[in-house]
């Protein structure tokens, strides 16, 4: 009988404090992707697919609490605790922006044409800026009033050309069309959410709030149901398989372990080797890995023993 290959993550070591989001880029033309890493050292950092550094984005005076990649992966943006959210070249590594807050910026997205980019944070507001016309002001995404939200902005979205998805520590998830800046369609969790991120291959988003983990469609059109679970803790953070769409990951602020569930909820796998809470996790967009964030970033496999990146396929003795 043969023993399954244990799973040994890779350490992606750099960062100085607790790493706060993680998210990779789309699959470029060349088949491969980047991985971008926000912390509260206040220097996001870029990745290879392989995990491997590639550089640091240095300019922010306080803790990095979103990153996200433009789809060609040209562009990062990133929202920070020192009330901005910066655009980065992300050849030289050089800031193009910076847009100043009232605020501490908790979460950031590019446009899929890296032509504007959406802001929210502890302001309760969300921005839109025209990358078109740095020095203009932006547009604010208001729900009745002079606040997008009644409590923190903790995520923000975009979702195809000119949907814009924000979630708060009110509960709320909001859907507002980006051309009319006006609110869509929301929808109510019981709870503050406490992360919200898109899964561009399989049209959802998947949303953590208390101890439920839910996987709703982008646009609430699609005629699809939201997949919702009730876990026996509150996931910090979860991330679904992008290509089987069988299986999902979790991170948790109360220990220090991250957990692969089946899509019905049933634990599979308790993986070990941070030392510290968990605060983010994200599959990779082929499926084959996930990262997870802690003080280190570790990349786990999806099937270990595979020969994929830097693990060498075990043979199991045989």
């Amino acid at each position: 009988m043969s023993i399954p290959p244990k799973s040994t993550p890779l350490v992606a070591p750099g960062h100085t404090r607790p790493v706060t989001h993680l998210s990779f880029s789309p699959i470029q033309d060349d088949g491969t992707f980047l991985l971008v890493s926000s912390c509260k050292d206040g220097n996001p950092m870029l990745r290879e697919w392989t995990g491997d550094w590639i550089g640091t984005f240095l300019g922010h005076k306080g803790a990095v609490w979103s990153t996200k990649l433009s789809p060609d992966a040209s562009r990062a943006a990133t929202g920070s605790a020192d009330f901005t959210a910066k655009v980065w070249d992300t050849y030289s590594g050089h800031p193009l922006h910076s847009f100043p807050h009232n605020h501490i910026v908790r979460s950031v997205a590019l446009s899929p044409s890296s032509s504007h980019l959406l802001t929210g944070g502890q302001e309760k507001k969300v921005r839109i800026f025209d990358l078109t016309r740095p020095d203009a002001e932006p547009d604010f995404l208001l729900d009745s009033g002079v606040l997008s939200h009644d409590g923190m902005v903790r995520s923000v979205v975009w979702v195809g050309d000119h949907t814009g998805v924000t979630a708060g520590e009110d509960g709320k998830v909001k859907w507002w069309d980006l051309r009319t800046r006006k609110l869509t369609t929301s929808l109510v969790f019981p709870g503050p959410i406490t992360s919200m991120e898109l899964s561009p291959q399989t049209q959802r988003l998947v949303v953590t709030s208390g101890n439920t983990v839910a996987f709703i469609p982008v646009l609430p059109s699609n005629n699809q149901n939201t997949h919702s679970l009730t876990l026996p803790y509150c996931p910090s953070s979860a991330t679904i398989h992008p290509i089987l769409q069988d299986r999902f990951v979790t991170g948790n602020s109360g220990d220090e372990w991250v957990r692969v569930h089946g899509i019905d909820g049933e634990e599979r796998e308790v993986l070990k080797g941070h030392h510290g809470p968990v605060h983010c996790v994200e599959f990779s967009p082929d499926g084959e890995m996930y990262a997870s964030g802690s003080g280190t970033i570790r990349l786990w496999q999806t099937t270990p023993g595979k020969t994929y990146g830097l693990w060498q396929g075990q043979s199991n003795g045989n």
